[in-house]
C-alpha cells in the first residue's frame, strides 16, 4: 500500500514538472511581435532624442504607461506630411477598416493576470525605462531584451532596497 502511495506521487510530480516545462506561458517576452506600423524608436528616442514619456505619457500616473494618441504623432509630423514625412504610415490609418486615426499596437510584454504592475511608482523612484525594456532607443523593431519575472524584479527591489512584500506586487 505504502508504495503504491509513492508510486502515485512521484508519478503526479513527474507530471506536473513535465507539463509546467511544456505549457505555454503567455507572459513570457515576445520577440516576434509586428506592429501594424514600422515605428521606429530608434529614429525617434534615439536619433531625435524625444522622452519616453513624451509618447507614454500615462507612465508616470497611471497603472500602464499606454501608448501616444495619433494626433500626438500628427502634432510633429503633420506640418511634415506634404514633404513626404508620414508616407510609411498614412496607409494604416487611412485603412477604413478600423476606427479613424486609431492604430490597434500589439503586446510585446505581457504579466500573467496575479501580478499587479504600474509604471508610476517606478517612474517616480527614478527607474529609467530602459531598466526593464533595454536600450529602447537603439531599436527600430521593439523586441524583448530582459526576461520580466519574479526573479528580475525581485533582484532590482533588492538592489533598490525597495519592498519584496508578496502584496506588494501579487494580488
Amino acid at each position: 500500500m505504502r508504495r503504491t502511495i509513492i508510486a502515485i506521487a512521484v508519478v503526479l510530480v513527474v507530471g506536473a514538472v513535465g507539463t509546467a516545462a511544456v505549457s505555454q506561458k503567455p507572459w513570457l517576452p515576445r520577440p516576434d511581435v509586428v506592429q501594424p506600423i514600422p515605428f521606429s524608436h530608434r529614429i525617434h528616442a534615439g536619433l531625435h532624442h524625444i522622452p519616453c514619456q513624451y509618447c507614454h505619457e500615462y507612465a508616470r500616473r497611471s497603472p500602464t504607461s499606454g501608448v501616444p494618441p495619433v494626433q500626438r504623432c500628427i502634432g510633429c509630423h503633420g506640418t511634415l506630411a506634404q514633404k513626404g514625412a508620414l508616407t510609411p504610415v498614412t496607409r494604416p490609418w487611412t485603412d477604413h477598416k478600423g476606427a479613424p486615426l486609431e492604430i490597434r499596437w500589439n503586446r510585446v510584454y505581457t504579466l500573467p493576470d496575479f501580478v499587479r504592475f504600474a509604471h508610476f511608482p517606478h517612474i517616480h523612484a527614478g527607474i529609467a525605462c530602459q531598466s526593464c525594456h533595454g536600450p529602447v532607443e537603439t531599436m527600430d523593431r521593439v523586441v524583448p531584451v530582459y526576461e520580466i519575472n519574479m526573479g528580475f524584479c525581485l533582484n532590482c527591489h533588492a538592489q533598490k532596497r525597495a519592498s519584496t512584500d508578496c502584496v506588494t506586487c501579487h494580488y
